[in-house]
């Protein structure tokens, strides 16, 4: 009979890819998993991985049942948290993911307004990029995801919570004092300093610059805005900023002009995402009420006090 611990020590080989490394993960010895392994082989009668020198390679096969046991291990840990979370709302480990562009302009005003509201919340927070955040909430490593959307993955529930438009940075100069507002057509006249590959932000900002040309496309392998906003400030380029990020990025004496866009605003949608069979989503319903609440005032309401000075 194929075991929940077989499953377990299966998934995390596919993640690790290491006999050694999956052991270590799972707090065994590396026999032991190697054992279970085989036992689950012998018991499906089927060859999941092909043991070489130089490492391991999964089958065709051991790659499908490895996709066939997370969504087997996310139901099992979906039917925990059924079990766990029936005293109240928001009680008890909430473990939510964040992209980088997102958790710390939200984290400062949610935070304390969710440890006022929830006081047995124990939340786990975790900050990386879309793909990594989407893989680890359908394999059932996290709960909930904060996110720009859409997504798209079949297991997946999505909720929008707001939009969060984008605003056009330049270094502050004598000439461009007079702008009120900015067009996609400035665009073409400078470089855009965008982050690295691999940030959902990046390919947000190109989704509305795709007029733009490679060469005028500049990515530095920066992993955060305020090294942008640097390079922005010393006259390396212009770049696209999530409003909520303002308040925080941008400073009184940072060299930074910030100007919206005419209608129609460039914007990206943010939102939450949670399994489809995950037992909480009254949890979530209450944890996207919450950051209605407190969000995306900070960033809109810093563009208005620079523009009024």
């Amino acid at each position: 009979m194929v075991s929940l611990r077989q499953l377990r020590y299966l998934e995390s080989l596919e993640e690790t890819r290491h006999f050694g490394h999956a052991a270590q993960a799972c707090a065994v010895s590396q026999p032991a998993l190697s054992m279970q392994i085989k036992e689950l082989e012998d018991e499906l009668k089927v060859s999941l991985v092909e043991r070489r020198k130089s490492g391991i390679e999964f089958t065709e096969q051991g790659e499908e049942i490895a996709k066939r046991a997370r969504t087997i291990l996310a139901y099992v840990r979906d039917l925990l948290d059924y079990a766990q979370h029936q005293e109240g709302v928001l009680s008890d480990v909430l473990k939510l993911g964040a992209i980088p562009s997102i958790a710390p302009y939200l984290a400062p005003t949610a935070l304390p307004e969710l440890q006022r509201r929830f006081p047995g919340l124990n939340l786990q927070l975790r900050e990386t990029v879309t793909s990594n955040l989407v893989r680890d909430l359908v394999t059932g490593d996290l709960d909930l995801i904060l996110v720009a959307l859409p997504i798209d993955d079949p297991e997946v529930e999505t909720l929008h919570l707001f939009d969060d438009r984008f605003i056009l940075a330049t270094q502050a100069t004598e000439g461009n004092q007079r702008l009120r507002h900015a067009n996609a057509d400035m665009l073409l006249h400078d470089r855009l300093l965008l982050l690295e590959e691999g940030h959902c932000l990046r390919d947000q900002a190109l989704s509305y610059c795709h007029m733009l040309t490679p060469e005028a496309r500049e990515s530095f392998g920066a992993s955060s805005l305020a090294t942008i906003v640097q390079m922005v400030a010393h006259g390396y380029g212009i770049t696209l900023l999530p409003e909520m990020a303002i308040a925080r990025e941008v400073h009184a004496s940072g060299g930074i002009r910030l100007l919206r866009f005419n209608a129609p605003e460039p914007k990206r949608e943010i939102g939450l995402a949670w399994r489809k069979t995950s037992p909480r989503k009254r949890d979530f319903i209450q944890f996207a009420e919450l950051l209605r609440d407190v969000a995306p005032g900070p960033g809109k309401h810093a563009l208005k006090r620079r523009k009024a000075r």
